[in-house]
């Protein structure tokens, strides 16, 4: 397979100031230029829905986790007697697993809501450690996050 020529090699200085040149934005963990101290109610409106569907989810998956515990709880009375001791250990480890997905889902759905009252308290989005504005990508991609990337990683 013959190669279309050599490879490029750039200097750390002509990288800088070629991925400057294309005015790419700021990646997750850094820190924009704005200087605002709050979100619009325009923003704020975006992210409450944004949460809104992740709290339907939620609550769906959380319904069906305590749907499946009331199940493998009422199952298991008419087996016969050799197998039952292998059917309670399975299900009660099963009991296990499904009562830690639902208790992590409650605390999900617990942070979900707290985001919903910093929205209508117009503080959401907002550090609790440097008091600036945590990215939309950010945001986005954790909507209940409270600390900017630069906290959370100590830089702040």
């Amino acid at each position: 397979m013959a190669s279309s020529g050599p490879p490029i090699f750039l200097s750390l200085a002509s990288l800088q100031i070629l991925m400057a040149s294309m005015a790419l934005p700021p990646l997750l963990g850094e820190s924009s230029t704005d200087n605002r101290n709050r979100y619009s109610d325009e923003e704020l409106q975006e992210f409450k829905e944004l949460i809104s569907g992740k709290l339907e989810i939620a609550r769906g998956e959380l319904k069906y986790l305590q749907e499946q515990i009331s199940r493998s709880s009422e199952m298991g009375d008419d087996s016969d007697a050799r197998f039952k001791g292998l059917e309670d250990g399975t299900s009660t480890s099963e009991r296990e697993y499904l009562s830690q997905m639902a208790s992590r889902q409650i605390q999900y759905i617990g942070h979900l809501e707290k985001a919903m009252i910093r929205i209508e308290n117009k503080t959401y989005g907002i550090c609790r450690e440097t008091g600036k504005l945590i990215s939309k990508e950010r945001l986005r991609a954790v909507p209940h996050a409270t600390l900017s990337i630069e906290a959370k990683q100590g830089k702040g």
